[in-house]
């Protein structure tokens, strides 16, 4: 799914919320920190990664793609979210 962003870049962390990982940032600290979350095929362990244009992010086998610019449009956003055991 892409998930339009208004600047350039963004933090995984508000990434996450933004896209409806997660429900709020103790758990997208979380699953940063447990190593479930991979940026572009990698595991990323950095809340304050930087995203831009076309990073894909991947938690739970769902994967959300950061849209910025004119590609961003008005789609709405994603509802699901990972939940934690």
């Amino acid at each position: 799914m892409d998930v339009p962003i208004k600047d350039e870049s963004i933090r995984l962390g508000q990434f996450l919320k933004l896209a409806n990982l997660v429900e709020d940032g103790a758990q997208a600290k979380a699953v940063i920190a447990e190593g479930l979350v991979q940026v572009g095929g990698e595991v990323e362990t950095r809340r304050g990664r930087q995203l831009l244009d076309g990073d894909e992010v991947v938690l739970g086998g769902l994967v959300a793609k950061v849209v910025t610019g004119e590609a961003a449009g008005t789609d709405d956003l994603p509802g699901e979210r990972v939940r934690l055991s």
